[in-house]
Formats: structure tokens, sequence, C-alpha cells
């Protein structure tokens, strides 16, 4: 598998430059072609007031102001991917909230690169559950970057959560141009005896062949938690300074809202390294 085709998320928040440089540098490795995509809200807008119409004098303020915000997003894209090597790049706006917009456009995409929810600073055009529902509806892997922390590096040193699940083989999977330029990846296995009959008498050992074949240097650790198993993943990730890790996302979708698994829930809200999620 490589990536041709790379969706960042942006908008006029401050990591939305993190997420785009992340992006580019990933896109100029794999002569990949990246979009930039902004969204206006404007059907969320819609949505939430059912009485509104074209003679409200507010309507167009109000979406003048939308379109606006969305134009910066756009503007400080494109000065950033001019900073580095990229050649292929376009943007784009979507008149609808991110949940949609975004999650339209990645499966047209390889991978999309968005943002943790920073309750602190919410928005009119995303919604709380956006990473949620990117990684449970678009039908794409998703790098996750968090709302705090520096990263100057992300992919050098990868820490898989495996348990040999179905979600965690497609996170592997679809990371595998990542991993394969990774300087170390290390595979953490958490209490496989619970589950003896997936991991074998080795646990790792065939997820570690697995990845050598694809020439990925792998390192496998196996450890015993009866803590959540989410911040036992997360503690160890800062324990072996990873800078990305790689996992599947469990849970589904009813409707519009996001039932997410224990470990899942735990990483998408205290993620404290970038996350490669795939469902």
């Amino acid at each position: 598998m490589t990536y041709k085709t790379i969706l960042v998320h942006i908008d006029e928040t401050e990591r939305s430059d993190l997420r785009v440089r992340f992006a580019a540098q990933l896109a100029a490795k794999e002569e990949a072609h990246l979009i930039g995509t902004a969204v206006t809200g404007v059907s969320r807008f819609i949505y939430q007031d059912g009485n509104i119409s074209a003679s409200d004098p507010n309507l167009m303020i109000h979406l003048k102001f939308l379109r606006e915000r969305a134009e910066k997003a756009v503007a400080s894209f494109e000065t950033v991917v001019r900073q580095t090597s990229l050649q292929s790049f376009e943007s784009s706006i979507a008149n609808d909230e991110a949940g949609g917009g975004i999650g339209l456009q990645a499966r047209y995409s390889d991978l999309v690169v968005i943002g943790q929810t920073n309750p602190d600073e919410p928005s009119p055009s995303v919604l709380p559950d956006f990473p949620e529902y990117i990684v449970m509806n678009a039908g794409r892997p998703a790098v996750i970057i968090p709302y705090a922390g520096d990263f100057p590096t992300i992919g050098k040193r990868p820490l898989i959560s495996w348990d040999a699940s179905r979600e965690a083989t497609r996170a592997v999977t679809d990371a595998l141009p990542l991993l394969k330029q990774a300087d170390l990846v290390q595979v953490a296995i958490f209490n496989p005896k619970k589950n003896p009959g997936a991991h074998g008498e080795q646990p790792g050992a065939d997820i570690a062949l697995y990845l050598a074949r694809h020439g990925v240097k792998v390192e496998v650790s196996v450890h015993t938690t009866h803590t959540d198993v989410g911040n036992a993943l997360l503690s160890l990730s800062h324990d072996l300074d990873s800078d990305l890790l790689v996992m599947g996302g469990y849970g589904h979708s009813r409707f519009r809202e996001m039932i997410m698994g224990g470990v899942t829930r735990t990483i998408l809200e205290s993620m404290t390294v970038p996350v490669f999620m795939s469902h």
C-alpha cells in the first residue's frame, strides 16, 4: 500500500499548521497529492435554526463570517505548504460541518490527518465527536494530532498496540508506508492470556514476522496490567519515547452518537502523542 492522496483538515486554530506540515512532509516522501480542506459549518448552522430564512438580515452576515474563517484557513494552508518541498497540492472549502465535509472527501483519499478535539477551543464547524466520527465512518485510516504538545518527529519510533483483532490488523496494514520509514517499531501486547487462541504460543511472534517481511525493524514486548489498558498504553509510549501510536479504533455509530470502546475512548480523550487509527 502507498499513500497517493492525503487529506488534511484545516481550520483557524494554531494546531492546523502543525497538521499541515506533517501532512505535507509525508506527502512529499510518498510522492502523494495533498488536499487541504476547510469547512464552513453552514449545514450545521442552518440545521440548528429551523426558522432561518433567506430574508433574515443576519443570515448573510453570519454566512460571510463562516466563509471568511474557511478562507483564512485555506490561505494559511497554502503558505505553509509552499514552505515545503511538496509540489502537488490543492485546497478546497466544504459548506458542511467537519464530520460530513471531511468524512465524504476522505473516501477519495488514502489517509486523513485531523486534530484531537480541544474542549477549551470549540468551533462552530467542528462537533466534539469529530475524530470519532471520522474513524468510524470515513472508511480510511486517520492520523490524529493532539491539541497540546510538541512533536519534532512523527513516525520515527511508532508503538503498535497489538491485540490480534480485525481492527488492529487493519491499522497495521494501513500504517505500513509509515512503519517502513521508521527507525524502530515497537509492538506492545497487553494481557495476552485473556485471548491465547489469537496470539499463539509466543505472543507477538507472528505480527513481528509479518512486519519484518515488509522490511520493518521491529521489537515486541508483552505486558500484564490490572489497570486501564488505555492509560497503560499511554504510559508505555512515554517510557519508550514513542512519537506515534498505531492502533485499531473500536466501537460503532448509532445515528450521530459515537459508542466507543474503553481503550479507544481513553486514547482519543487523553492522547499525548499523535495516533494512527483505523476501524
